[in-house]
């Protein structure tokens, strides 16, 4: 974005475009939708513009807060991590080109000295030519330590450039970490859940080990959203977030799908297993109170619903995922607050 007088006032006239759009289609105001809508207005993002205009199509023209995060985070925040990444990686290699060059340095020393080791000693005075004798070995000892000095200086390069190495590489980690996280719940996004649900397939593939995958989604959230403030809606989204790595702690891939809804891979457990994993989470929030933190207002009991898949042989990420969502949506048509499995689906349907 350019910062000279003569782009001023286009950016001033974007900037009031943007808050004009937030305002007529809903948009909640805070930075992170500001940041959304001046990429898709600014034509910076074409991609980022083609999802926005699908999405203000198919909703009557409101753009909501589960709307904004799931374009950040597929769109601003993975370029931005992406970004990040390379110029770290850049810097990883370039420290690795300078300790390759140190060491060929440190090489092409050591063979100067072997070949002036291998003329001194061709050149050895007899013993009886006592001062000769002496100015060779002062040749010696001085190459030497010239030798010692250029190594000492050497490994002390080589030392801080393995530093900057360890450095760098922690912080692509952080990087990679950061790219599969959810920022707002701390829980995996969904491209680690892609991840992650790919690599449970290939297992169960090979090893023929059950897994489930459980979609749930909290019940009216938009409305409690739009009733008590976006603000208090990431509170339920944490609260949720909370609650189900309460009751699953390291057995499970908990993930933030998108807006309010989550996806959680269950390995090692039948249709059964996963059902009541589901069940669990779901009456462990029914105990549970949200109460609004500026206010202390008692806002009630959140409830979700859930649908639950198993691996079968063959299945794609796609295939599963889209069982467990017509489980989901089953779960909402039946009246929310509930679990429905593929299996509840598949017999309501032969009823029908």
């Amino acid at each position: 974005m350019s910062t000279d007088n003569s782009a001023s006032p286009q950016v001033h006239d974007l900037a009031e475009r943007v808050i004009a759009a937030m305002r007529q289609h809903y948009s909640p105001g805070y930075p992170r939708s500001f940041e959304v809508w001046y990429a898709h207005l600014s034509g910076e993002m074409p991609a980022l513009s083609i999802a926005m205009n699908a999405i203000i199509a198919g909703s009557n023209g409101e753009v909501g807060m589960a709307d904004i995060d799931t374009l950040y985070e597929r769109f601003i925040g993975t370029e931005r991590l992406s970004r990040q990444a390379e110029r770290t990686s850049l810097q990883v290699l370039g420290e690795i080109d300078a300790m390759m060059a140190l060491v060929d340095q440190t090489l092409a020393s050591s063979e100067k000295y072997h070949g002036r080791l291998c003329a001194m000693s061709d050149e050895v005075p007899p013993s009886a030519d006592r001062q000769r004798l002496r100015e060779w070995v002062e040749a010696l000892v001085l190459s030497t330590r010239e030798e010692v000095a250029r190594k000492t200086q050497l490994e002390t390069q080589l030392r801080e450039s393995a530093h900057e190495i360890r450095n760098l590489r922690e912080a692509l980690e952080s990087t990679r970490a950061e790219a599969l996280t959810d920022p707002l719940t701390g829980l995996a996004n969904r491209r680690h859940f892609e991840e992650m649900l790919q690599k449970a397939i290939d297992q169960a593939t090979l090893r023929r080990e059950p897994f489930a995958l459980v979609m749930a989604d909290i019940d009216f959230f938009k409305h409690f959203n739009d009733t008590h403030g976006h603000l208090t809606g990431d509170q339920v989204l944490r609260l949720v977030s909370r609650t189900m790595k309460d009751k699953f702690k390291d057995k499970a891939v908990i993930t933030r799908f998108g807006g309010e809804e989550f996806a959680i891979i269950l390995p090692d457990a039948d249709v059964t297993a996963g059902k009541f994993g589901a069940e669990t989470v779901r009456q462990a929030l029914l105990t549970r109170e949200l109460v609004k933190r500026s206010t202390n207002e008692n806002l009630g009991r959140i409830t979700i619903s859930l649908g639950v898949a198993v691996y079968h042989r063959g299945d794609t990420i796609s295939s599963i995922v889209e069982r467990a969502d017509s489980a989901l949506m089953q779960a909402k048509r039946d009246g929310r607050n509930r679990t429905v499995t593929e299996e509840a689906v598949m017999d309501s349907t032969r009823v029908a």
